[in-house]
């Protein structure tokens, strides 16, 4: 895939093979648009189908990771910036509009971050609100600046969280606590976020990248084509019977255990030495 600069984010590429997406607009909060939604959702799927990118990582500039939806009707990113695919009617402009627009526009991106083989990471460098807050849940690890601050709180505004925050917020804290948080319009410190589960680790705010990059290096390393199939059969196990669950990994053991990587690891344990992962990457 292709580093550059496109609307409301720019994209770099790192060895070894980790996408850093960072939105760029810190003047606006990194709100994002439908032009950024759908343009993120290509990108993903283009990190997808690239075998050289294994890790994703999320990110924002100035204060923000991204305090939600832009509502403004701003000119999007700058004259460099390219556009990935072209624009279409957004919808919104009725009922059905608003159901058509949240099913093709802004529900697709959480859907792709979560469908994604490869692993995300989102690093939370400030305000993570509404869609921003979705898109850091839907990653598969969070990583807050201790400056960052997380919440839904689109009941302040009388509004719904309705990008699947309710279901990621399920997910992770239960349904009690989620009912708590988005009911009482909670947005909680970086500290809060970890006391309740929803992010990993807090770092100080000049150490996230470092520490966020160390992650993704970390990932990037394993045996990735069975660091995928895991990744996929933990989200099944959350919705599937105990005897699904067995029957869905015996199969995706069935393919791991005669991949090039589980024999490098079993010989590696023998010789007492470190694995090395991917040689089939590195061929490719």
């Amino acid at each position: 895939m292709n580093a550059g600069n496109f609307r409301g984010f720019e994209l770099a590429v790192h060895v070894p093979g980790i996408a850093c997406i960072t939105f760029n607009q810190p003047e606006h909060l990194n709100g994002m648009t439908h032009h950024l939604k759908r343009d993120l959702v290509e990108t993903l799927l283009q990190a997808q189908m690239d075998d050289s990118i294994r890790v994703v990582v999320f990110t924002g500039s100035g204060r923000a990771f991204s305090a939600g939806d832009d509502i403004s009707g701003r000119p999007l990113g700058t004259a460099t910036a390219e556009a990935l695919v072209p624009d279409i009617f957004a919808g919104h402009h009725n009922a059905t509009g608003t159901y058509n627009g949240l099913r093709a526009f802004s529900q697709p991106l959480n859907l792709a971050v979560r469908s994604l083989d490869k692993l995300t990471i989102a690093a939370i460098n400030g305000v993570a609100i509404q869609t921003g807050f979705s898109l850091a849940l839907a990653s598969d690890f969070r990583i807050a600046s201790q400056d960052a601050r997380l919440g839904s709180a689109t009941l302040r505004f009388g509004l719904l969280p309705d990008e699947g925050g309710q279901y990621l917020l399920v997910q992770l804290l239960g349904v009690a606590k989620a009912m708590d948080f988005l009911m009482r319009k909670r947005i909680v410190s970086a500290e809060e976020a970890l006391e309740l589960g929803l992010v990993h680790e807090v770092v100080p705010a000049g150490e996230l990248m470092d520490r966020a990059l160390a992650l993704a290096r970390e990932l990037a390393d394993g045996p990735q084509v069975s660091m995928r199939m895991l990744k996929r059969s933990i989200y099944n196990a959350a919705e599937m019977t105990f005897a699904q669950s067995l029957d869905e990994i015996a199969s995706k053991t069935a393919v791991t255990d005669h991949h090039p990587d589980a024999t490098e690891g079993l010989r590696a344990f023998q010789e007492k030495r470190a694995p090395r992962f991917n040689r089939w990457l590195e061929d490719t």
